[in-house]
C-alpha cells in the first residue's frame, strides 16, 4: 500500500529541504568554529586578547587539514577561530567569513601572531561539540555549539549565563521531524511537487554548486581530481557527473572563496547530491520542473540516509550523497519506487566501507567514487541485476538497508572513528 502524502507531510518535506539546503562558505566544521568565535567576540564586545577552545575529537579530525577561506591559505582550528574572532560576521552564520576584506585579512594575520589560542580536546559525549571562551578588557565570554553547526546551546558573559539549552544530537533543535522521511514518500512528494514551492532553495543550489564546480575545473585546487577525471576518461555524461562533483570539492577543500549549498551539514554532501543530477538533466534536456523534482529526490534520500548516520562519524558522508545522486538520476530516467529502491540498495552495497578521515583534498576522490557507486547502482537495476538479501550487509527492503547503514556508522564504526582520530592526532592537533 502506497504511503500517504498528506498536505502536512508535503509541507514537512518542503521545510526539511529549507532547513538542510543552506549556503556555507568553506568547510562547515572550521566555519562552525569561526561562527562560535564570532559570536563570542560579539558577546565580549571587543577584540579578544586570549582564546580558549575545547572541541570534540571529530571537530579536530574535520578541521585539521582544510584551508579556511579568507585567511591566505591558513589551515586548522587556530586559523578558523582567529578568522571568526577578528573578521567574522556572526549574523551570516555559515557564511560568517563571506565578507572578509583584504584589510581584515591582514589584521587577522597580525592578531593571530600576537594572541594566544589554546586548543584542547573536550571530554564530550557529542561528536560535534565546540566550546569557545574569549577574554579581553577584564571580561570573558563563552559560546558552545553542540549537535549542529549553528546550534548554540550556551552563551555566557563574565560567568553569567545568558542562554542555556539542552544538548542533543538526535534531532535538530528547531527542526522538522526527519522520521517522516521514507523512500516511497520522497518519490510521491517529488511527483506531486509544485516547483514554485522549492524554486528559491533548489535554484540557489544549482547556481552556487555549479559555480564552484566550474571554478574547481578552472583553477589549481588540491589534487585537481575533477580535471584529472576529464583529462583521463573524457567528457561523456557519466564521467562529467563525477568530475564536476569532485571539482567542487577540489575548490572547497582548498580555500576557494565561493559559497556552496550544503546538505545535512556538509558542503561536500551538497555538491555530491546535486551536481550529478544537474549534469544528467542537461544531457537529457530535462525541463526546470523535472530537474527540481530529481534534485528533491536526491537531496531528500541523502538526508534520509544521513539522519541515521549522524552529522559526523567514521562513515564518509559522500557515500550517502552518492546514493542520493544515483536515486535522483534514476528519477530523471523515469525510475520510480521499484527502480530507485534497487538503485539505493545496490549503491549502499558497494561503497559502505569508505571511511571519513577528515576534510581535505582527497575528499574529492571519495566523492568521485561515491557518485560512481550511485550511477552503477542505477545501471545495475536498468540491466536487470541487483544485490540480494544476504549479500554481506544487504537485507530485504530499502528502508531496512538504510537503517542498517545508520547502525553500521553509529555503532559499528565507533572504534574505527577513535582509531582514525588517534592516527591523525599522533603528531599534533
Amino acid at each position: 500500500m502506497q504511503e500517504e502524502m498528506t498536505p502536512e507531510i508535503y509541507q514537512a518535506y518542503i521545510d526539511i529541504l529549507r532547513e538542510e539546503l543552506v549556503p556555507a562558505m568553506g568547510c562547515t566544521e572550521p566555519i562552525a568554529l569561526a561562527y562560535a568565535a564570532a559570536l563570542a567576540r560579539q558577546e565580549l564586545g571587543r577584540l579578544p586578547q586570549m582564546v580558549t577552545v575545547a572541541v570534540s575529537a571529530n571537530i579536530i579530525k574535520n578541521v585539521k587539514s582544510v584551508v579556511v577561506p579568507h585567511t591566505g591559505g591558513m589551515r586548522g582550528i587556530e586559523a578558523a577561530v582567529a578568522a571568526g574572532a577578528v573578521a567574522g560576521d556572526a549574523g551570516r552564520q555559515l557564511e560568517v567569513l563571506a565578507d572578509v576584506t583584504p584589510e581584515r585579512q591582514s589584521e587577522l594575520a597580525d592578531w593571530r601572531e600576537h594572541t594566544p589560542i589554546t586548543v584542547t580536546q573536550a571530554d564530550s559525549p557529542f561528536l560535534l561539540d565546540i566550546d569557545v571562551t574569549v577574554a579581553g578588557g577584564g571580561h570573558t565570554a563563552r559560546v558552545r555549539l553542540v549537535g549542529g553547526h549553528t546550534n548554540v546551546v550556551r552563551v555566557e558573559r563574565d560567568g553569567q549565563t545568558k542562554l542555556d539549552r539542552p544538548c542533543n544530537e538526535e534531532q535538530p533543535a528547531k527542526g522538522t521531524d526527519r522520521s517522516l522521511l521514507s523512500v516511497e514518500r520522497i518519490i510521491t512528494f517529488a511527483d506531486e511537487l509544485n516547483p514554485e514551492d522549492v524554486q528559491d532553495v533548489l535554484q540557489r543550489q544549482i547556481d552556487y554548486n555549479t559555480a564552484i564546480a566550474e571554478e574547481g575545473l578552472r583553477g589549481n585546487y588540491g589534487a585537481n581530481i575533477g580535471r584529472i577525471l576529464l583529462q583521463a576518461y573524457g567528457d561523456d555524461v557519466h564521467n562529467r557527473a563525477k568530475a564536476l562533483a569532485a571539482a567542487g570539492s577540489d575548490a572547497r577543500m582548498n580555500g576557494c572563496e565561493l559559497p556552496v549549498v550544503i546538505n545535512s551539514g556538509s558542503g561536500n554532501q551538497g555538491l555530491t547530491a546535486s551536481l550529478p543530477v544537474i549534469v544528467y538533466a542537461k544531457q537529457l534536456q530535462a525541463d526546470r520542473a523535472q530537474l527540481y523534482r530529481a534534485l528533491a529526490v536526491s537531496n531528500l534520500v541523502t538526508i534520509h540516509i544521513k539522519t541515521g548516520i549522524g552529522k559526523l562519524s567514521a562513515f564518509c558522508g559522500a557515500v550517502a550523497a552518492g546514493v542520493g545522486a544515483g536515486a535522483g538520476v534514476c528519477y530523471l530516467h523515469g525510475g520510480r519506487y521499484n527502480e530507485i529502491s534497487h538503485t539505493i540498495v545496490n549503491a549502499i552495497a558497494m561503497d559502505s566501507g569508505i571511511i571519513c578521515d577528515g576534510a581535505k583534498a582527497s575528499c574529492a576522490a571519495k566523492i568521485a567514487s561515491a557518485v560512481e557507486a550511485g550511477l552503477l547502482g542505477m545501471q545495475m537495476q536498468a540491466h536487470g541485476t541487483q544485490f540480494y538479501s544476504g549479500d554481506g550487509i544487504v537485507t530485504k527492503g530499502v528502508e531496512n538497508n538504510i537503517r542498517n547503514i545508520g547502525a553500521l556508522a553509529r555503532e559499528g564504526m565507533r572504534e574505527t572513528d577513535k582509531t582514525i582520530i588517534r592516527m591523525m592526532t599522533a603528531s599534533s592537533c
